[in-house]
């Protein structure tokens, strides 16, 4: 059984909170609402269940605009409900049915609020996998549609460790408004699969059997209108709902990869010949296993089903051993410069492997560079939509 007493060691609950406040704030949540939340807990074993009140909170709000008609405010707490949800499944904890039932909820409201805000998006769910498909909305849906015959590029999202296809909130929003397609991707081992399949090495499968679905779906539909986004807007709702999956273009895709999700987007890129390129936010080059804190080995005992696969899984991950594999791959690393876990090696050692990979550094930037999104984010996302553009 995996050691989880550090848990309620002294101190451990305060530390873990300040850390994840930039997380948090990365992630969509207020951080005066996330000070309210986290004020009282001073055990990290209180932490799921004071995530939980704010993300019910939140949802009990959504049903009341829904009520109203007010279908904005309520897709908008239905989001909330769903990060609040997720962060509540942050830790390796002791109640694995309180766990599975919170990353099932946040699944939940991410699906209530998509319905509302962007009806087109599909859930997507199969072997090892379950992800958001997500299409750029008129008016955003302006360049990338044209450069394929009205059909847009895809970015897959990868989650790390702990995370999950409704924490990357940003990163995806920040893709829509510049006309690229999402699939946010739990694969084995994370979100609403944290209590399934285990993390491990199969998981690129898991993400190819994922991108397979995302591509039969577009198969079925046809193409946005030749006349383009304006024509959407002029067509209703229905017809928009009717054209999603046929914008997707097959020749365009690429990977983002977030914390561990960067070694796992790295695996994808360098086996599945249909990514042309590769994003990688603060992912780690090497693990070693007895370096690390006991957060990390706890929860990576955790989603990897236990400590014995959780090493193995460990030991085998070395993005210096895809590198071959991704010799003339765009690959785009970002790195925050206060980025330091114990035992884990920054993906920025990849560029004595791959010289021509482009390095966006953030001095003060920590890990997942929460505190910094404005020195990124916005370089980010324009990165991928003007290479998977050059691709067209």
């Amino acid at each position: 059984m995996t050691e989880l007493s550090f848990l309620a060691a002294p101190g451990m609950s305060a530390g873990f909170i300040a850390e994840t406040r930039p997380r948090a704030h990365g992630a969509g949540i207020d951080p005066y609402e996330y000070d309210r939340v986290t004020a009282p807990i001073d055990s990290l074993l209180q932490w799921p269940d004071a995530c939980r009140a704010a993300a019910l909170d939140h949802r009990a709000r959504a049903e009341r605009a829904a009520e109203r008609g007010r279908v904005r405010t309520a897709g908008q707490h239905h989001r909330l409900a769903a990060r609040w949800f997720h962060l509540a499944a942050l830790l390796p904890d002791p109640d694995r049915e309180r766990a599975a039932a919170v990353a099932a909820e946040a699944d939940r409201s991410m699906g209530a609020a998509l319905a509302l805000l962007e009806p087109r998006a599909r859930r997507i769910a199969g072997e090892g996998y379950a992800g958001w498909l997500r299409l750029p909305q008129p008016p955003d849906a302006v360049r990338a549609s044209d450069a394929a015959g009205g059909r847009f590029p895809l970015v897959v999202l990868v989650p790390g460790m702990d995370s999950s296809k409704e924490e990357f909130h940003g990163p995806a929003d920040a893709l829509l408004a510049r006309g690229v397609a999402v699939l946010a991707v739990d694969g084995p081992g994370q979100g609403v699969l944290a209590t399934g399949p285990a993390l491990g090495p199969d998981h690129r499968h898991a993400i190819g059997r994922a991108l397979d679905h995302a591509l039969a779906v577009a198969a079925e539909l046809p193409a946005m209108p030749s006349a383009g986004p304006s024509a959407m807007l002029s067509a209703g709702p229905g017809a928009g709902a009717e054209a999603a999956g046929g914008m997707i273009d097959p020749g365009r895709i690429a990977v983002l990869g977030l914390s561990l999700g960067g070694y796992l987007a790295a695996a994808v890129a360098a086996h599945d010949p249909r990514v042309r390129a590769a994003a990688l936010v603060s992912g780690p080059y090497r693990l070693d296993w007895d370096g690390v804190v006991p957060f990390v080995t706890a929860t990576l005992a955790r989603r990897c089903g236990d400590a014995s696969a959780a090493r193995a899984f460990v030991e085998q991950l070395d993005l210096a051993a895809l590198a071959p594999r991704l010799r003339g791959l765009p690959v785009l690393l970002v790195e925050g410069g206060a980025d330091r876990i114990p035992g884990v090696t920054n993906a920025d050692a990849l560029t004595a492997d791959l010289p021509d990979v482009e390095l966006l550094h953030v001095p003060y930037g920590n890990h997942l560079l929460g505190n910094a999104l404005p020195d990124w984010l916005p370089d980010l996302a324009d990165w991928l939509a003007e290479t998977l553009e050059a691709r067209a």
